[in-house]
């Protein structure tokens, strides 16, 4: 049976294409001889499951312990009634338990004595009852929230100091977030803020992405498979735009072996895997939609809004920044820095924004194209000088990132331009104070910064014109437009400062500023 790219549930050695699953796992065999109990959190679609099940199953056949990987997410429809919870996850367990271990290392029945002591009462009767040591993986610890997931917690904790003869001999809480980050309404937080109802963890462990080397070891076992051929270009295209995230890695070589290229004699090349990442892209798959999600969520919010402004990061505090990189979003670059993830990611929050905007833009006719289908710069900026005028202050409030209104709006017409037959790419960065734009029509490439002239700022415009003949000599281009966007409370009404105005570089680039 042949092989596939795997983008939904756990990797199967049988049916996917996949890596070694407990090879990104640093040293957790140590922490269970050690009978530790310890966190595993990572971002969705990263591996975790697949690596749990399987180092379950090696430590089961080893013969030393008695392991087995279980979930709580049956519980979360309970996370205000404990009791019921308790029932369901003890439930979903049973099954898992008897799918998973010989009969001999099976817990006895169930037995459902007082609520909030269920769970303890059957894990130490299970480990006494068993002739090796129990090792429990907790899969989806942190879908459970407030009382529910500090009653678990606390029966875990109660439990502890009685391994390995009386309680679990390890256990292991596998989830999005470290415990501090677990969900619950309490003190005036929506967080726990805290460690202590499991304070007994060792260790916090995350699970890295693929090496440059291991996304091309995976794609080779597509080839091996099938004959046809990832050249070294679009293996180390498909690693910058992922940065080795799993679930990335997976979907786009599925996108292209299954959709783009399905004959096996052509071979892969950078540009297919270009065309993928277009496709993901614009689809918002249910792994970048999740993550679009998250951008609606004061904390990321506060992150995110500056890093797409350009601006200072200000008093975020530590835990917050932890929490967008042990989310995925972002990653702290090496030159120092908080930076988004991978290029994909880059590309789609900012997308994300734009499309309550975009369906709120009117029916706009097409006027930037010329009768043969190109590009019209001319015409484009005319058309955009129309809009502007007539509909950008009210789509100013279509947004709840507020900093950056008018880079939302601005990218939404741009979309409504580049889905005619083109792309628009974006670059920004902490404290750059700019939003860079490359606007592709088929043969046409236009060159575009936004800067916003803020209160008691000075007007933005020769910095920015500065910063954008940079950029522009990177495209290697000779012209580009730079926005500048009149925030102050003072700001002339739109009718009387929308202006364009053109500019000559001293390296003979010419520049039209647009103010709006």
């Amino acid at each position: 049976m042949s092989r596939w790219f795997n983008i939904a549930g756990p990797c199967k050695p049988d049916k996917h294409y996949m890596l070694p699953p407990t090879s990104r796992l640093p040293d957790l065999e140590t922490l269970i001889e050690q009978e530790s109990y310890f966190v595993v959190h990572a971002p969705r679609q990263t591996g975790k499951t697949t690596a749990m099940l399987a180092l379950a199953q090696q430590l089961t056949a080893s013969g030393r312990y008695a392991a087995v990987m279980v979930s709580v997410e049956v519980g979360s429809a309970f996370n205000h009634d404990p009791s019921a919870a308790e029932l369901a996850i003890l439930g979903a367990w049973r099954n898992t338990i008897e799918d998973y271990l010989p009969k001999e290392l099976q817990p006895p029945a169930w037995v459902y004595n007082a609520p909030g002591q269920r769970i303890r009462e059957n894990l130490r009767a299970w480990s006494r009852q068993i002739p090796r040591p129990l090792v429990i993986f907790i899969d989806e610890i942190d879908s459970l929230q407030d009382q529910t997931l500090i009653s678990v917690l606390r029966q875990l904790r109660d439990g502890y100091s009685n391994r390995p003869e009386n309680f679990p001999s390890s256990v292991g809480l596998i989830g999005l977030r470290d415990v501090r980050d677990y969900k619950v309404a309490s003190g005036g937080s929506d967080r726990l803020n805290t460690a202590s109802p499991f304070n007994i963890k060792v260790s916090s462990i995350t699970l890295r992405n693929f090496y440059a080397a291991e996304v091309q070891e995976l794609y080779q076992q597509h080839t091996e498979a099938t004959g046809q051929i990832f050249t070294p270009l679009a293996t180390t295209t498909a690693f910058d735009l992922t940065q080795g995230q799993p679930w990335l890695v997976n979907a786009l070589a599925k996108e292209v072996v299954e959709k783009l290229v399905k004959d096996r004699s052509i071979t892969i090349t950078k540009e297919h895997i270009l065309q993928a990442k277009e496709i993901l892209i614009a689809r918002l798959d249910t792994h970048l939609d999740s993550l679009a999600e998250r951008l609606r969520e004061p904390r990321i919010k506060a992150i995110i809004q500056p890093m797409l402004a350009g601006l200072e990061l200000g008093d975020i505090p530590n835990d917050d920044i932890q929490f967008v990189i042990d989310l995925g979003l972002c990653k702290i670059h090496p030159q120092g820095g908080l930076t988004m993830a991978n290029p994909i990611y880059r590309e789609v929050l900012p997308r994300v924004l734009t499309v309550t905007p975009m369906a709120s833009l009117p029916m706009i006719a097409p006027t930037w194209l010329t009768s043969e289908g190109e590009l019209n710069k001319d015409g484009l900026l005319e058309a955009f000088l129309k809009f502007w005028r007539q509909h950008g202050e009210p789509l100013l409030g279509s947004t709840g990132y507020h900093e950056i209104a008018p880079h939302i709006v601005l990218m939404a017409f741009l979309h409504r331009v580049a889905n005619g037959g083109g792309t628009l790419e974006r670059e920004y960065a902490i404290g750059s104070d700019r939003m860079d734009l490359c606007l592709s029509y088929k043969a046409v490439m236009l060159g575009i910064e936004l800067k916003v002239w803020r209160e008691k700022k000075r007007d933005p415009q020769t910095e920015g014109i500065e910063q954008l003949e940079s950029y522009l000599a990177r495209l290697g281009l000779d012209e580009g437009w730079l926005f500048v966007f009149d925030r102050r409370q003072n700001a002339l009404p739109i009718e009387e400062r929308l202006s364009t105005q053109v500019v000559m570089t001293e390296n003979q680039r010419t520049i039209t500023v647009i103010r709006a």
